[in-house]
């Protein structure tokens, strides 16, 4: 049992000391996840890694419990996805400058706005996924929000690794045709 499992387990059944150790770890770790997932996104976000990390946190922490280091970073990726899309559809909405796209007056070089637009369109079509394959959705989930490795996503979601290649493919191909995207 790792040492994030055994702090999580333990600040589940109320002892204050586990759940004080288990921050750092947790906070550090989650960190790395953010990093990873937003240096992934378009240039010009608003959003960091360190503000998206403390917002991730924010929805983790209070009564929730944790069966185990999994059901963790399962949580804390969706946390980040929710983050990300809420993100996108408030810079999306008229009064945040809807259509409109941000130019930099120093290098008057034009901020990709469709990728926000390809993030609410990616939830829109997990939404859809988790539907139809809820354990599919979820290494989606691990993989695009978390930045896991195909391994680390099997690990957590109790899945070997062949099988986690599989339902890796199978949602590639589904999200291929619903985005309806060429590359």
């Amino acid at each position: 049992m790792s040492e994030v499992t055994h702090l999580l387990a333990q600040a589940a059944t109320g002892n204050r000391r586990a759940a004080a150790d288990l921050l750092p770890l947790v906070y550090d770790e989650l960190r790395k996840l953010a990093a990873l997932r937003m240096a992934a996104e378009a240039p010009g976000q608003t959003l960091n890694a360190t503000a998206l990390v403390h917002e991730a946190y924010l929805r983790l922490v209070g009564d929730q419990q944790f069966d185990g280091q999994g059901h963790f970073f399962a949580a804390a990726a969706e946390a980040m996805r929710r983050i990300l899309v809420d993100s996108a559809r408030r810079k999306q909405a008229q009064k945040h400058g809807g259509n409109f796209q941000r130019v930099e007056l120093d290098a008057l070089a034009v901020a990709d706005a469709d990728s926000q637009y390809d993030l609410v369109s990616l939830d829109d079509a997990l939404n859809r996924l988790a539907l139809e394959e809820p354990e599919v959705a979820a290494l989606v989930n691990l993989r695009f929000f978390a930045g896991l490795t195909i391994e680390q996503s099997a690990a957590l979601l109790s899945l070997s690794v062949r099988t986690a290649n599989r339902h890796w493919a199978y949602a590639k191909a589904w999200l291929f045709r619903e985005l309806g995207h060429a590359d």
